[in-house]
């Protein structure tokens, strides 16, 4: 009987340590609203979270973008006639205003942007996003991304 207890508990005590979006820190409610805005290619609500002091790195593409106007040009051309894009938290965790995200972006899109027109691809980029937030001022300063182009690559070249 007591067996039984025990193992009914330990078994249960993966689903107690799930935490609800509200029970989440302020930083990492923040920056999961944003990177929902980013997939959801809701540029009106992605607008809100920059300002003209705000920056946007791809450090594995070695490119970056700074303020509000330049940013959403980034991403409106970047997600131009994307079917699907989504990213897959499977580690969050953060340190004071500095949250990260180790996942994996699903994309779905015309392959027209990676040399592959008329084909529409799908690609599972693992990487890590990390996002410096302004709570107070509801402000994203700084978002980096770090791909694994490799694994696109090698994804690229069997479709």
């Amino acid at each position: 009987m007591i067996k039984r207890f025990i193992l009914t508990v330990l078994a249960l005590l993966p689903l107690l340590a799930q935490a609800n979006p509200g029970d989440m820190p302020r930083e990492q409610q923040m920056a999961v609203k944003y990177i929902q805005a980013l997939t959801d290619h809701d540029y009106k609500t992605l607008a809100s979270f920059y300002n003209r002091d705000s920056i946007f790195k791809d450090r594995t593409a070695s490119k970056s973008y700074t303020g509000r106007r330049n940013i959403l040009e980034f991403f409106e051309r970047a997600h131009r006639g994307v079917l699907e894009y989504h990213f897959n938290i499977e580690h969050m965790f953060n340190s004071g205003s500095l949250v990260v995200m180790i996942g994996n972006y699903h994309y779905r899109g015309p392959g027209s942007q990676f040399g592959k027109p008329g084909k529409i691809i799908e690609l599972a980029i693992p990487g890590v996003t990390t996002i410096k937030v302004d709570t107070k001022n509801h402000r994203v300063k700084v978002h980096e991304d770090l791909m694994d182009y490799q694994t696109m690559a090698d994804q690229l070249s069997t479709q």
